[in-house]
């Protein structure tokens, strides 16, 4: 009689365990949708993840030329006293790629120096990237390890800083830039640091 009263528990502890995983998955899909849902309608960029970087000096920078780009090696001097875009990019990248064309208009922008850190990726494939999309940095250092991208507390590529003439860190995009991100966001930065408007 015992055994007929544990079967039926033993059958619902199974179901039980087996919708937990089930559970999880739409918690998951649950938060996801939200974060979605509020960068749709509310406006919010769910990629501009804080950096406790942010207002503090950036990092050191010590990185070798990119061989064949015709820049010269990243080191600090190279954005020491200028407003600076640090954008980190390799050519594997497809978001990269997709960002690219904003990072050429910028370049245009007399405010501003754009370098990149070219992460993990070939020497020869980045140059074939560049060659095919343009080259849109005034310096270029390679970081095979990736050892500068966790100095700089890179979460995923592409990823930019925008660093003043000081060296502080004042701005911090996680993923490609578009257009509405370097209206709303970006040039209103480069515009407070500057003191200029855009012309």
């Amino acid at each position: 009689m015992s055994e007929e009263i544990e079967s039926p528990r033993r059958g619902i502890m199974r179901y039980a365990l087996a919708a937990i995983p089930l559970a999880v998955f739409v918690g998951f899909a649950a938060i996801a949708g939200k974060m979605l849902y509020d960068q749709d309608v509310n406006g919010l960029d769910v990629s501009a993840i804080p950096s406790a970087l942010i207002g503090k000096q950036a990092p050191s920078l010590t990185l070798p030329a990119l061989e064949g780009s015709n820049r010269p090696a990243l080191t600090a001097g190279a954005i020491q006293g200028k407003l600076t875009l640090v954008n980190v990019f390799a050519s594997w990248c497809v978001p990269c790629r997709q960002e690219h064309p904003f990072l050429k208009e910028l370049a245009k922008d007399q405010r501003l120096t754009i370098v990149g850190i070219n992460y993990k990726d070939r020497n020869d494939n980045a140059l074939r990237f560049l060659g095919e999309l343009g080259n849109p940095y005034d310096a270029i250092g390679v970081d095979p390890n990736g050892k500068a991208a966790i100095d700089w507390g890179v979460y995923g590529i592409p990823e930019s800083y925008l660093v003043g003439p000081d060296g502080t860190i004042l701005y911090k995009k996680v993923g490609p830039f578009d257009e509405r991100s370097v209206m709303q966001d970006l040039l209103p930065a480069i515009e407070k640091a500057s003191g200029k408007p855009q012309v």
